[in-house]
């Protein structure tokens, strides 16, 4: 639910500090209490590459999660020192939430954000991270997600429509 991406910034590189920051966040919270969803899920779907703004959104990371595991979730992020931001999505969905955590990682704040989906959807394990399963992932691009234009989702959209799995597939990254 983030701002669209600037298209003349795609090409440049994320800060590489930031990603270290936030994959140690996913990690966290993945496969423990949520499915990983958006660009971090095609980042872990992705072969080893590097870290473009054309291939996939790091801005925050999206996670859906079970409702029956929201109070555990939120009790986690309590703990890890999160707080909640209010969106102006507040008032058309109970069912999604922004929560925030600041990181100092050498002298240097690093913001997380986590938007927080309750909902079941399918998942697949990939790379020791619950992501939710890639068919199901393009559909949340016609509304959930808004950065429908980079280099893994309009990828992964092709390989599916030859019923090929994209997970892991170098497509992901433009080789």
């Amino acid at each position: 639910m983030g701002d669209p991406r600037n298209p003349a910034r795609a090409g440049e590189l994320w800060d590489l500090t930031k990603i270290a920051v936030l994959e140690a966040e996913v990690r966290g919270l993945s496969p423990t209490y949520c499915a990983i969803s958006g660009g971090w899920a095609w980042h872990f779907m992705s072969p080893e590459h590097q870290e473009l703004k054309l291939h996939h959104d790091h801005k925050d990371i999206d996670v859906f999660v079970r409702p029956l595991d929201v109070p555990r979730l939120l009790d986690y992020l309590r703990i890890r020192g999160y707080t909640r931001v209010w969106t102006k999505y507040d008032r058309t969905s109970k069912d999604f939430y922004r929560y925030e955590r600041v990181i100092t990682f050498e002298e240097r704040p690093i913001k997380v954000l986590l938007d927080i989906f309750v909902e079941a959807v399918p998942t697949v394990l990939v790379n020791g991270v619950q992501i939710v399963e890639p068919q199901h992932l393009l559909t949340l691009y016609s509304g959930r997600h808004s950065t429908d234009d980079c280099t893994a989702v309009k990828a992964a959209r092709k390989l599916v429509a030859q019923k090929i799995n994209p997970i892991g597939r170098p497509e992901l990254v433009g080789r």
